[in-house]
């Protein structure tokens, strides 16, 4: 009994440290983006700076206080997601359509931090284009009491099309997912008519 939990008690140092490992990489590859981000930002469109150094406050402080915990309530991921938008929206002037519909979801549910901003980030990645004012993005996530559905929808133009690969974001997201919910989520990824679909379900009652 004594090397048995030993031995779980090793499983989950290991479990930790490459989910600790993983959540690190984010940090600095999102950082960099949203500083050029900002550098653009504060020197084209002085009189949105306030604004723009406020949402990425809250960022900064979610990604340090709160993304190193093993769960965080899920509205807390949601604002996150959320000021990430706002940034955005203010980078390409509003200009596209950008819906994000959370009507259907329990906000006091624990999640796994920074599992939706991969997949919010690879749909502007693919989606978007200064070319294409028609680009349109689509994020809608609803909950049960065990369980959390992602479903995010984007526009897709030809001189993207020829770009397949997922991405650091997605990799890395892959690999939590895996870590953090093993054999209790499902991921499908696939190409529209119109578009690209990612669908997402796990379940949140997993330790």
């Amino acid at each position: 009994f004594e090397l048995e939990s030993k031995k779980k008690e090793l499983e989950n140092q290991k479990l930790n440290a490459e989910l600790n490992y993983l959540k690190a990489q984010i940090n600095p590859h999102f950082l960099f983006n949203t500083l050029h981000n900002l550098n653009y930002l504060t020197q084209a469109k002085k009189e949105e700076a306030t604004e723009v150094v406020i949402k990425l406050s809250n960022i900064m402080r979610y990604m340090i206080y709160d993304s190193n915990k093993s769960k965080v309530m899920l509205g807390k991921e949601i604002e996150y997601v959320r000021d990430y938008l706002d940034l955005e929206r203010i980078r390409l002037n509003n200009q596209f359509d950008i819906k994000f519909d959370t009507s259907k979801v329990h906000q006091e549910l624990d999640v796994a931090p920074l599992i939706l901003i991969p997949f919010v980030e690879n749909a502007f990645k693919h989606g978007i284009s200064d070319r294409h004012p028609e680009s349109w993005i689509n994020i809608v996530l609803s909950s049960s009491q065990n369980g959390l559905e992602l479903e995010v929808t984007n526009s897709v133009f030809e001189e993207k099309i020829a770009d397949n690969e997922s991405g650091f974001g997605l990799d890395n997201v892959k690999k939590r997912l895996q870590l953090s919910y093993p054999k209790k989520h499902e991921l499908k990824i696939e190409e529209l008519e119109d578009g690209f679909k990612v669908w997402l379900k796990y379940c949140l009652l997993i330790k």
